[in-house]
């Protein structure tokens, strides 16, 4: 079996004037992610909960050990969709992933489930499967963002600036681009800083912002706010 891996991971909650300084900061020091176009990505997110909301619960909680399913896909392209699902333990993040078609992605999203039980080849599927099966699992609400993602090799270390993030209340025709959304509360930027085993300095210092500590935030429990 492999051993799963967890990164270490913050999150800062900044204002527009901070995202300004932080990003000169990042370009000095950091590589912008090659896959990114023109330096950002559009996200969309489609995420599950439960019938009592587990997921977000344990969130707001602040519970240990939680997990969190969704499906994803970048900048509007759906012939490459991600099943994933986020594991939290002691502050430190993993994260699994499978392959999902469009055709499958939107089956899901309808409860035609049967099919995912085949699905031998990716186990995180029938996991996906036997929640919504058995625990009551569904899709709860889109989430859109832009992200900029920044790359620096040494602790192997991924920098994230996002904004412009939106619900979809309770829609979750996320296939769908012409699905309205609207902005989830105040125009919230999160940095978010992961890593292995070590943080560099030069990582350390160009995301230091005086007044602002780290903390905890959800795009998914932001984004629920409406319902």
């Amino acid at each position: 079996m492999n051993k799963i891996h967890y990164r270490h991971e913050w999150k800062h909650v900044l204002n527009y004037a901070d995202l300004l300084t932080i990003r000169q900061r990042l370009r000095a020091v950091m590589t912008p992610d090659p896959h990114a176009l023109d330096g950002k990505y559009l996200i969309r997110s489609l995420y599950f909960d439960n019938l009592s909301d587990r997921a977000l619960r344990e969130k707001i909680d602040g519970v240990n050990m939680r997990e969190k399913f969704r499906i994803r896909y970048y900048n509007g392209d759906t012939s490459l969709i991600h099943l994933e699902k986020k594991s939290k333990l002691n502050g430190l993040g993993t994260k699994y992933s499978a392959p999902l078609r469009a055709e499958e992605a939107r089956r899901i999203v309808y409860g035609e489930l049967d099919w995912m039980l085949s699905a031998s080849d990716r186990p995180l599927v029938q996991e996906l499967y036997c929640k919504m099966r058995y625990q009551g699992m569904r899709p709860k609400t889109i989430v859109d963002y832009t992200r900029e993602p920044f790359i620096f090799t040494p602790g192997n270390v991924r920098v994230t600036l996002d904004y412009d993030i939106r619900t979809g209340l309770r829609s979750t025709d996320f296939l769908n681009p012409d699905t309205p959304t609207i902005p989830a509360g105040d125009a919230t930027i999160i940095l978010e800083v992961k890593w292995d085993a070590y943080l560099p300095d030069i990582i350390r210092d160009a995301v230091q912002i005086p007044g602002r500590r780290v903390g905890a935030f959800s795009k998914y429990a932001q984004c629920r706010i409406y319902g």
